[in-house]
């Protein structure tokens, strides 16, 4: 049996679609400026390179849970919290699909995230450290 709980797999595997979904986005304006549909060309450059580093800095996190790292958590969780913040946006603009689809993923992987289970296999030895450091 694997030590690594399906809830980490699922958590990992959430947070490794929301890197494919920056890059994509990265590649989509790439594409598209020099089609002449970008709204301002000189941001677009910029914007697709901050799309490449964020989707990079996601899938380091979700490596990070998925080889049982404690410090991933953190980054994943925030992750989430940044796509419910997109998608609560994403509302107000009336794009209201795309908007629940997004708030469902993000609140499962939030959810996964902080499962007990995560929590557990993530923390085994911390209590045990603190202790032999007190």
């Amino acid at each position: 049996m694997s030590p690594r709980p399906v809830t980490i797999v699922l958590a990992a595997a959430v947070e490794a679609l929301v890197g494919l979904v920056l890059a994509a986005g990265g590649l989509y304006v790439l594409y598209n400026t020099p089609l002449g549909r970008a709204g301002d060309v000189s941001a677009a450059l910029p914007l697709a390179v901050l799309a490449f580093g964020a989707a990079a800095a996601v899938g380091y996190a979700a490596w990070g849970l998925f080889e049982l790292r404690d410090w991933a958590r953190t980054p994943v969780l925030l992750t989430q919290i940044f796509v419910l913040i997109i998608a609560y946006y994403m509302w107000t603009s009336e794009q209201y699909a795309l908007s629940v689809g997004m708030a469902l993923v993000a609140a499962a992987g939030a959810a996964l995230v902080l499962a007990p289970s995560t929590t557990a296999t993530l923390f085994s030895g911390e209590r045990g450290r603190r202790d032999r450091t007190n």
